[in-house]
């Protein structure tokens, strides 16, 4: 199935709500072993706790990596069990380059079977560092998320500045919106190329809808980086849909103690009826 129309079903279905999976050993809640077996089963926990409310997940895959070829190991394993839960499953390795390594990127996340179903994607080096990815979605029955304007303080240091008469993220929004337009879902009228927009940049977020009306938009920034469900709306299309709102540490960490699970669930709950009153 093309892949907006499989993310919007799964909205559909459950609620917009992405959770981030951002295992940081040194914060593990208690009972999990503070190892790259404790990530695994801290992972799957949160899959569980929260499979029943959110749409997706996002597994970080700096967290990942930073434990090594034994850390990927687990990053593989947790991607098929949430994509067995019948999640849809976002990798977030924000990655980039030209040529045969684009192409290498490109295959090594979105072939066939993956268990990753989109993956978010730097377009800082224009098309070339983009099209590799696109091919593969288009074959593979995948997705990709463009940074366009990120959650991140700094973010205007370089998205901010002036192009003419608009922003650098401003002309990256018409580019994407260019590629997302020539591949539209037959039931969505969504492309399989989405947007990254955060939440802590609401007016930016309001006007960028408008230049990307083809375009699925992953929200960051909600809960721990301070962006609400007042912000992300801005993010939908005008009937609710073509969006998901990602959070990590807000769902993650409710809690430190054996209850964990049951405060991760109440967070993604909390989270989803906050959404759902603004959509």
């Amino acid at each position: 199935m093309h892949f907006a129309d499989a993310l919007q079903a799964k909205i559909n279905a459950t609620s917009p709500v992405c959770v981030g999976l951002d295992p940081i050993v040194s914060k593990l809640p208690e009972g999990v072993e503070k190892s790259v077996a404790g990530v695994k089963d801290f992972c799957i926990g949160i899959i569980d706790s929260t499979k029943d409310i959110a749409s997706s997940v996002k597994p970080q895959m700096a967290y990942f990596e930073l434990l090594g070829w034994e850390g990927m190991k687990v990053f593989w394993e947790v991607c098929a069990y949430a994509k067995k839960q019948g999640l849809i499953v976002i990798a977030d390795g924000k990655r980039n380059d030209i040529g045969s390594t684009c192409e290498a990127y490109a295959d090594a996340y979105l072939f066939k079977d993956s268990p990753i179903d989109a993956l978010t994607v730097s377009p800082y080096l224009g098309s070339d560092g983009i099209n590799p990815f696109i091919e593969r979605c288009e074959k593979n029955e995948k997705g990709i998320f463009v940074l366009v304007k990120t959650s991140n303080a700094s973010s205007g240091e370089l998205q901010d500045l002036p192009v003419g008469d608009e922003a650098v993220h401003e002309h990256m929004a018409q580019l994407v919106e260019s590629w997302a337009a020539q591949k539209i879902g037959p039931t969505t009228n969504l492309s399989f190329i989405g947007a990254v927009v955060g939440a802590t940049y609401p007016e930016e977020l309001k006007y960028l809808r408008t230049l990307m009306s083809h375009v699925p938009f992953l929200i960051p920034g909600y809960g721990a980086q301070g962006g609400g469900a007042e912000d992300a709306k801005y993010g939908f299309l005008p009937d609710g849909t073509g969006a998901i709102v990602n959070a990590a540490r807000s769902i993650n960490y409710a809690s430190s103690k054996a209850d964990w699970r049951d405060a991760a669930h109440a967070a993604a709950v909390a989270m989803r009826d906050d959404l759902q009153k603004v959509r």
